[in-house]
């Protein structure tokens, strides 16, 4: 359903803040789960550290804020490539509520980190999907370009 104008003016796209870390928290449990998997609270812990840290080799993360409440959130990070002198963008995960799906937060988010990307001067941004998640593959149909590369890791 979508949202009347007011609402959708409402939101905000910013860095994460410390004070985050619980509705974070909510958010990336529900990005797990729907993705069926779950980590440890140590793995929450040392994310959230790296996501708050300085160092440039770690994760980035933009959070999506409406009425005073995250409603999603992108981690990114960039990373030199074989293929290119400048670093290029990966991001890694993006989630909205599903109340709020369809209503641009999954955009704003995207749009945010290809600005961050451009900032830093990284020509490209990737990122995978599994090929089940059909509504934001809707989405990232009109954003990005599909690629033809298949994705294999060690067992």
């Amino acid at each position: 359903m979508p949202q009347d104008t007011a609402k959708q003016s409402s939101l905000t796209i910013r860095a994460m803040r410390a004070e985050d870390e619980s509705e974070w928290r909510d958010l990336w449990t529900a990005y797990l789960e729907f993705y069926e998997t779950s980590v440890p609270d140590e793995i929450y812990q040392t994310t959230f550290s790296r996501l708050m840290g300085n160092d440039p080799q770690d994760f980035s993360c933009l959070v999506a804020e409406q009425g005073g409440k995250l409603v999603g959130f992108t981690h990114y990070l960039f990373h030199r490539h074989a293929w290119k002198a400048d670093n290029v963008c990966y991001l890694q995960d993006l989630f909205a509520t599903p109340e709020t799906r369809g209503t641009g937060v999954g955009r704003s988010l995207i749009e945010a980190v290809y600005k961050a990307a451009d900032d830093a001067g990284a020509p490209s941004v990737y990122w995978l999907t599994q090929d089940f998640n059909k509504t934001a593959r809707q989405l990232y149909d009109r954003v990005g370009k599909k690629t033809p590369f298949i994705r294999y890791q060690r067992p």
